[in-house]
């Protein structure tokens, strides 16, 4: 039996026709510039899935090419493994297996198909599944119009789904999205109402920790534990009040021990000059009364170990998401509002008027204290150890 030209055709020129599809090229176009037969030019490319369309084949980096899916081809076609085909491409052999088996194995893999398919992919914006299932969307605004959570509307539809159901599931996360997200339409915003909270918005609920991490942080597990039962003065915790424009700021900071409280007005919220204004207020008590101070894990200490050079004083930090840690803190912050009110800039308030709030704040007294005044207490320790 007589072999088919298009298996002889020299590789340099079986590529050229591959590359030309890839462009956009039409299969007339091919066979006037390569000089070849319309039927040779179908046979090289239907089994890899045609001609595909040019803005379709422009990737990013980090998506194969398909360039590199050609290569995949070629490379399947001789036998070669997945690694040794992911080492030709500077792939990992598991995106080489995955690509290969999403489309159609080592036997049926077509370049040109799985790179349409691919782009196909990755276009946005999707049509969601409440959107694309009318049948599914009924289902949840009327459970949604008895009350019932997205949580309690998933369980039931994979509980109604594993007993043959033919509605299929749905993610509670979906529906939350399909509810706040503006401009999807798939479930009217009115059906919030419905829910427990009947907020207007969701939060989000992704487990990673997106903040900045500070170098050399030491966390409060290694704080001396004398901190820990406030016996002895001169542990204290910080923290910044902030404005509503998020531009105006003070640092507070409180003694663990007598709850005295200082405040310093910050011009703008760089780590450099948190830590200047910081060292600034140490100068105003004995440096016996300095032993540590606590903070969260918010990027405006990150110059904690320059200002642990510049005071000798050590700077530890709370596990994320831990306010109690800092319990003193957090409830003199709630105090502080009463004289710097939520919703209001701080831009207008001098350090004379911090100086004041701090002076009103420290004369007022304390159940914790034996109804005595923070600054009573300070009073007492500064006798007692100048005395």
């Amino acid at each position: 039996m007589r072999k088919r030209r298009w298996m002889k055709l020299p590789p340099h020129i079986r590529r050229e026709v591959i590359r030309r599809a890839a462009q956009g090229w039409s299969y007339q176009q091919i066979v006037n510039d390569l000089s070849l037969s319309l039927g040779v030019v179908e046979r090289v490319l239907q089994p890899l899935g045609g001609v595909v369309r040019k803005e379709m084949w422009e990737s990013s980096g980090k998506r194969l090419s398909l360039e590199e899916r050609i290569e995949i081809r070629l490379a399947v076609e001789r036998g070669a493994s997945y690694r040794a085909i992911a080492v030709r491409l500077g792939r990992s052999a598991s995106t080489i297996c995955r690509e290969v088996r999403a489309n159609g194995g080592r036997e049926r893999y077509a370049p040109l198909a799985a790179h349409r398919r691919a782009y196909e992919c990755a276009r946005r914006p999707k049509v969601t599944k409440l959107g694309s299932d009318p049948r599914l969307c009924a289902r949840v605004i009327q459970d949604l119009q008895a009350l019932w959570s997205p949580q309690q509307i998933a369980r039931r539809l994979a509980e109604d789904a594993m007993a043959g159901g033919s509605l299929g599931r749905v993610s509670h996360e979906t529906i939350y999205k399909s509810l706040y997200v503006q401009g999807r339409g798939e479930l009217r915003r009115e059906l919030a109402r419905c829910l427990r909270t009947g907020r207007a918005a969701r939060k989000p609920q992704g487990r990673m920790d997106r903040r900045a991490r500070i170098a050399n942080m030491v966390m409060i597990s290694e704080r001396p534990a004398e901190a820990d039962d406030r016996a002895v003065p001169g542990h204290w915790e910080g923290d910044l009040l902030v404005g509503k424009d998020h531009k105006s700021q003070i640092a507070t900071l409180v003694e663990r021990s007598t709850r005295y409280v200082m405040l310093a007005k910050i011009p703008n919220p760089k780590a450099e000059t948190v830590a200047a204004a910081l060292a600034e207020l140490v100068t105003r008590l004995p440096t016996h009364l300095w032993r540590s101070l606590t903070w969260d894990q918010g990027t405006e200490m990150a110059a904690h170990e320059f200002f642990t050079v510049q005071t000798g004083i050590p700077v530890y930090f709370c596990d994320p998401r831990s306010p109690w840690q800092r319990g003193s803190n957090e409830n003199t912050n709630g105090l502080l509002r009463q004289y710097f009110p939520k919703g209001t800039s701080l831009r207008s308030y001098s350090q004379e008027d911090l100086d004041r709030a701090a002076i009103s704040l420290n004369g007022r007294p304390r159940e914790t204290l034996g109804w005595q005044t923070p600054a009573e207490r300070l009073t007492e320790l500064l006798v007692a150890t100048t005395g």
